[in-house]
């Protein structure tokens, strides 16, 4: 008989991403605060809708973030590529970074949100309602773990998104703003060899955490 895993997580799902069936699940429709992992839809929407060759030229908005939050030090009136900034936003989770795109793509973040919202609905998601590009908690901000693994099964098909998410390390080139390079590590430690999680199988991915999600 086949023992069914341990899993730590409240809430956890693995999908055979060639089918979409679902091979392993535990409170898999519950809703949770998905933090950072909502990137793999920001990223998606950028792949879909933007030529990475593109530049974009951030505003005010990439002030417009908690204190202590992960970013790339983008100020107003920077610019730098849609490809560098989707590099940025997966590898090392820039919510900065985020609300620029966001405010690109959508017009405002909620116009952002409203793509993201109308994404999810397409593709299957039963219990998602994403108010922002970033993931940082809102109470209106939510999803389970069946509608994210649809969403990085989806995200995965598109090979924009697959090439930039199999990235370890990347250079973002110095802009009209900054006068250095940003060297970016993609944060997934199961992708680092010399992580203690690293696990040689493991081709791409997003994590993320906050004190409430």
């Amino acid at each position: 008989s086949i023992t069914k895993p341990t899993v730590a997580s409240q809430g956890a799902v693995l999908l055979n991403a060639a089918d979409g069936s679902v091979l392993f699940s535990k409170n898999g429709d519950t809703t949770y605060y998905p933090a950072s992992i909502t990137k793999l839809m920001t990223a998606l929407l950028v792949a879909e809708n933007c030529n990475l060759d593109d530049e974009i030229t951030f505003s005010e908005i990439v002030y417009d973030l908690e204190e202590g939050r992960s970013h790339l030090g983008i100020q107003p009136g920077e610019t730098i590529t849609l490809r560098d900034a989707a590099y940025g936003i997966m590898l090392a989770s820039a919510n900065d970074i985020s609300n620029g795109v966001a405010e690109y793509i959508g017009g405002s973040i909620s116009g952002f949100a409203d793509m993201m919202n109308a994404r999810a609905a397409e593709i299957g998601c039963v219990n998602t309602h994403f108010s922002n590009p970033h993931g940082l908690y809102s109470d209106d901000h939510y999803t389970c773990a069946y509608d994210m693994a649809l969403i990085a099964r989806t995200a995965w098909q598109n090979p924009t998104f697959r090439k930039i998410v199999c990235t370890r390390s990347y250079m973002i080139p110095k802009t009209n703003l900054a006068d250095e390079d940003r060297y970016l590590t993609n944060h997934h430690k199961m992708m680092q060899e010399d992580e203690e999680y690293y696990w040689e199988y493991v081709m791409g991915g997003k994590t993320g955490f906050t004190s409430q999600c």
